[in-house]
């Protein structure tokens, strides 16, 4: 008895996968459990793990083929006998004679864009509110459907919107001979052309502005200096820097809701809740997963669960969910010795900060010339959301709750 292999539920938003990698080969013995293959979605690369024990039988999705979730990826034949095998020859029959060609059927016309399918209620919701017909729209989601950017970008331009290409095409010159023999061409993963889209996406949609501040570290780091070795004695991680800024970001969003709010058609969702992004790099790259409801959590509370995440990040263990629904994202360019960066929106997200190394840089106090630990600070924002006082007064609070941690106790 064979036992199929499916792809299992990928998590809201995400509708297909592609075969990374099979760990086993047909024939290979497997046990319940077990990890068989690996697949990329856009967001996570996870591992699909043996129904039952016996050995791999037929493999029906290769390496490299994209899949939806529930499609058959291969099957399992229990008590080790191979699928061949398992099922008797077909008793040979004298041959019949071929049946006329049924008469073939005229090819039907292809539907006009956005027709006669479910689109979703947020595409339903659009067209009702903008009075433009998602039949006239020209959809890039699965099988053709439209979906709510598509919508967007119709009601943006009057009209119907023109299908986005699946991926940039670049057109490069071709190497010299010489050049081309060490050259090496590797397929980008799922995960690689999510990011290239999004961040493009997000630069050509949102009005992107960044502002900058420098921070004393000094109260931080004292802090943190004094604290380290009980703090880690009694939580069972160590005391970072993520925590206070996640503390200072939280109540600067308090005071500026704007930089915690995002563009919904021609509304704005001011969220009152606070799930903040923490940027993670791993080999198969950026991924950001989401400390949700962090204004109710602990400097330990928070420190942990990024020491959780940035554990299970670089070891593809994440799950989809653990990725989405983040209201704010912060990035930090400085455990690679970045000093200033730009960072680009994590769309629908209105605002980014990014972090820095600290350096001693020498600064006016008191009208005395002295050597601080600075850190340089980049807010970037929606301007369509955010205006640049808003910006200026967000990125002076989370300074401000930095150099005087006191204010993150005391809720100032």
């Amino acid at each position: 008895m064979a036992t199929e292999i499916r792809v299992p539920t990928l998590g809201e938003s995400v509708s297909e996968a592609t075969i990374g990698r099979w760990f086993k080969k047909p024939g290979d013995p497997v046990k319940a459990d077990e990890p068989v293959l690996e697949l990329e979605t856009d967001k996570v690369t996870l591992e699909v793990n043996a129904p039952a024990s016996g050995t791999l039988g037929d493999i029906v999705a290769k390496d490299g083929e994209t899949v939806s979730p529930g499609a058959v990826l291969g099957s399992i034949v229990e008590g080790g006998a191979a699928a061949a095998a398992a099922a008797p020859a077909p008793k040979a029959e004298a041959p019949k004679a071929a049946p006329a060609p049924a008469p073939t059927a005229p090819a039907p016309a292809p539907a006009a864009p956005g027709a006669a399918k479910d689109h979703g209620p947020a595409v339903a919701r659009l067209a009702a509110e903008s009075g433009v017909s998602p039949a006239g729209v020209a959809g890039t989601g699965k099988d053709g459907r439209v979906t709510k950017g598509d919508m967007l970008a119709a009601i943006a331009t009057g009209g119907a919107a023109s299908p986005a290409p699946a991926a940039p095409v670049q057109v490069r010159a071709p190497s010299a001979p010489v050049d081309a023999e060490r050259e090496e061409r590797v397929k980008m993963t799922k995960l690689r052309q999510t990011i290239a889209r999004r961040l493009k996406d997000a630069q050509n949609t949102a009005a992107m502005l960044t502002t900058f501040n420098d921070v004393d570290m000094s109260a931080v780091m004292n802090l943190r200096s004094q604290y380290k070795d009980v703090f880690e004695k009694k939580h069972g991680t160590k005391l970072g820097f993520m925590g206070f800024f996640t503390k200072a970001v939280i109540q600067a969003l308090k005071d500026i809701p704007a930089v915690n709010a995002e563009i919904d058609g021609q509304d704005l969702v001011y969220k009152n809740y606070y799930h903040i992004g923490i940027a993670v790099g791993t080999e198969k790259g950026l991924v950001v997963p989401v400390v949700r409801d962090a204004d109710l959590l602990s400097v330990a509370g928070i420190e942990k669960t990024i020491a959780d995440f940035g554990r299970r990040a670089r070891d593809g263990k994440l799950g989809i969910d653990e990725m989405q629904g983040g209201t704010f994202t912060i990035t930090n360019g400085g455990i690679y010795g970045s000093l200033m960066s730009t960072p680009i929106l994590n769309a629908p997200q209105s605002g980014i900060l990014g972090m820095h190394r600290i350096e001693d840089r020498p600064v006016v106090r008191n009208g005395q010339v002295v050597v601080r630990p600075m850190m340089y600070l980049a807010l970037s924002y929606d301007h369509r959301i955010v205006d640049g006082k808003e910006a200026v007064t967000f990125l002076v609070r989370v300074k401000e709750a930095l150099e005087d941690p006191a204010r993150l106790v005391l809720d100032l």
